[in-house]
């Protein structure tokens, strides 16, 4: 129904698997539609919808009038006289010309503005999806890191308690090991409670979500494309700009509208009536003009402030959005970079860890040095995977952002680079 157009992220081996790391497009879409918030925003679509129809229509209805009444009269020349008489009229409001089509422009510009909205859900909730997707893998990787760390300090633990029965090594390192050791294991409990927690809120919020833990995490490339490129492809598909647009639109077709209504409809109606029992038959028709007053003047001045207060909030998004495509496109540029660094900090402790393991083989360090090490090493590569995720999440949340990644709304737009197409970026 709705095509899944995804960004390629520019390198052969992103190229096979556009969005590593990423729970796949379908079922993805298949989840939001799901969300109650998503059904929602489609049910207040119908109810713009019901809204235009009655617009369209207006509220110019028939209306039937009936009245019943007895006349008494006392005539000079003879006696009373009692009469039963009754009356009925057939009215109806006249629509002026001109007020159709406005009342027809305020209810396309309400479905409009309903159908901005439910982007902006699908939008709104693909964010949050990308959020807790990568809390989830940030705490899968805390986990896999601690994991790593504990099997390691248990080899080195049992080392140090071999060599402490062959009388190569003082009780002292033992417990310093076994200590080493104890903390580590603290950390992966704490790591595997959070990792239980993220796949939980996953599970809750997300049904059908599959949680399967990837074995490796992809490499972050740098972004092709401008600044101005991104932020440009960001804005034409804002919702959230929509939206401010949507509601402009939407006041200053309310207040032509309200405008309109300083001249009045008039109310045309045919009567007839039977009086003196029937003596006297009458037939005729009518006309009724309301005489406009200072209420209908002051509903039009309203009405152009409001169109007015929403142009200016137009004017904020624009600046708020702007600012904040702006500051997603810096930080996806500059994560890569600093995961970069952070991955040869890592690269550079953990050699240094096993230069100094194997010192402490040959007996040239001491068992402070070595654990310092490692856990030196251990704490660079945690802040290396997190940097590798933070590089990731920026990339696809800019992605997101400009439409290339998780289509789910009802617009067709090109796949390639900001203006062209995604392969560039």
């Amino acid at each position: 129904m709705i095509p899944l157009l995804l960004a390629a992220l520019g390198s052969a081996a992103l190229a096979a698997e556009p969005t590593p790391n990423l729970p796949p497009a379908a079922i993805v879409e298949k989840v939001l539609r799901a969300n109650p918030q998503i059904q929602a925003a489609s049910s207040q679509v119908r109810a713009e919808e019901a809204n235009r129809n009655r617009l369209e229509a207006g509220h110019y209805e028939w209306n039937v009038r009936f009245g019943a009444q007895q006349r008494r009269t006392s005539p000079s020349t003879g006696p009373d006289e009692r009469f039963n008489e009754w009356n009925a009229a057939l009215e109806r409001p006249l629509r002026l010309p001109g007020k159709a089509s406005l009342d027809a422009q305020l209810g396309a510009a309400g479905v409009a503005l309903a159908e901005t909205a439910l982007g902006d859900s699908l939008h709104e909730s693909s964010r949050a999806l990308l959020k807790a997707w990568f809390v989830w893998l940030r705490e899968n990787a805390l986990a896999g890191q601690w994991t790593a760390q504990v099997a390691l300090l248990e080899k080195q633990a049992r080392a140090i308690q071999r060599r402490q029965q062959l009388g190569d090594a003082a009780r002292l390192e033992t417990i310093q090991s076994q200590a080493a050791l104890a903390q580590a294991a603290a950390q992966l409990a704490q790591a595997t409670v959070r990792q239980q927690t993220a796949a939980e809120e996953l599970r809750r919020r997300y049904p059908g979500l599959p949680l399967n833990e990837p074995a490796t995490i992809a490499e972050p490339q740098p972004l092709s494309g401008s600044a101005n490129e991104w932020i440009e492809a960001i804005l034409e598909h804002s919702h959230e700009l929509g939206l401010a647009r949507g509601e402009t639109q939407r006041a200053q077709f309310a207040a032509g509208r309200i405008g309109s209504d300083r001249l009045p409809d008039p109310t045309v109606g045919l009567q007839v009536s039977r009086e003196r029992a029937g003596e006297e038959q009458i037939v005729g028709a009518y006309i009724s003009i309301p005489l406009p007053g200072g209420g209908r003047r002051a509903a039009a001045d309203a009405a152009l402030a409001q169109a007015d207060a929403a142009g200016n909030r137009e004017a904020a998004a624009l600046r708020k959005i702007t600012a904040e495509a702006a500051a997603t496109y810096h930080l996806a540029n500059a994560a890569v970079a600093t995961w970069q660094a952070g991955r040869q900090a890592a690269d550079s402790l953990n050699h240094a860890a096993e230069m100094t393991a194997r010192a402490y083989q040959l007996g040239e360090g001491s068992l402070n040095d070595l654990l310092t090490a490692r856990r030196l090493a251990n704490e660079a590569e945690l802040a290396a995977r997190l940097m590798q995720l933070d590089a990731l999440e920026s990339r696809y949340r800019l992605l997101l952002d400009a439409h290339r990644l998780w289509v789910l709304d009802e617009e067709k737009h090109p796949g390639d680079k900001p203006g062209a197409g995604s392969a560039a970026l």
